[in-house]
């Protein structure tokens, strides 16, 4: 508990200031997210949540979407819910959206008051922050219904860049404790299911993959990559 608590300390320390800048600054490199929220393709009704919500500026563009979904997110930062309820307000959404301060890896719709299962889980550049990514993913999986599905925007390997720029890119992350989970995008490439091929962006820079909970729980390369449920 002690790590996962500094964890969040952390968060709180790096995102106190940038909270207010985060969402133009982040534009400039946080590729994709747009395109994984077009690809939600949500019924009415359906109750997704963002783990990682950040600011909730996701949050805002799928409720503006999807008028008929319900939303929730979780993020481990209070600095960031902060900031995250008054976008809310802001885009006249408060109270509409329903925000959690827990770490991802206890992922539940139980956090919520919640009973019923998640229609969808949606991480947006969260999993290379998270330090226990494979147990978050793994919580993601229990939370959802078995018609559900899984949308990741990440960071990707990097390796299309140039081995300088490469270098240079992953130095400047790690400033803000960002990690490429390039296990993660390997297992992807690989094949969980041809329906499951993660989108590349030029450069390898990062991924975009919509999968169907079905398919993922029927992969033997998932269990291999992120492990078996507690």
């Amino acid at each position: 508990m002690a790590t996962v608590d500094s964890h969040a300390a952390l968060m709180d320390r790096i995102y106190r200031r940038q909270r207010y800048i985060y969402d133009f600054t982040r534009k400039y490199y946080l590729f994709g997210r747009d395109t994984l929220i077009d690809q939600l393709a949500l019924k009415p009704g359906a109750r997704v949540i963002e783990v990682g919500c950040g600011t909730a500026r996701n949050l805002v563009r799928i409720a503006q979407k999807y008028p008929d979904a319900k939303l929730y997110g979780l993020d481990a930062s209070s600095e960031m819910l902060t900031t995250a309820q008054e976008s809310l307000a802001q885009a006249g959404l408060a109270g509409k959206v329903e925000l959690v301060e827990a770490y991802a890896e206890d992922l539940s719709p139980s956090l919520f008051g919640e009973s019923e299962p998640f229609d969808a889980v949606v991480f947006s550049y969260s999993l290379s922050m998270i330090p226990d990514w494979k147990q978050a993913l793994r919580s993601a999986l229990a939370a959802l219904a078995r018609s559900g599905s899984l949308h990741i925007v990440d960071f990707g390997d990097l390796k299309g860049l140039g081995r300088l720029t490469e270098l240079l890119l992953r130095g400047w992350l790690g400033l803000f404790h960002v990690a490429p989970r390039e296990e993660l995008l390997k297992t992807l490439e690989a094949g969980l299911d041809r329906r499951c091929a993660p989108l590349l962006l030029p450069g390898r820079y990062a991924f975009v993959l919509s999968c169907s909970a079905e398919d993922i729980r029927k992969s033997p390369g998932w269990s291999v990559a992120v492990g078996s449920q507690r």
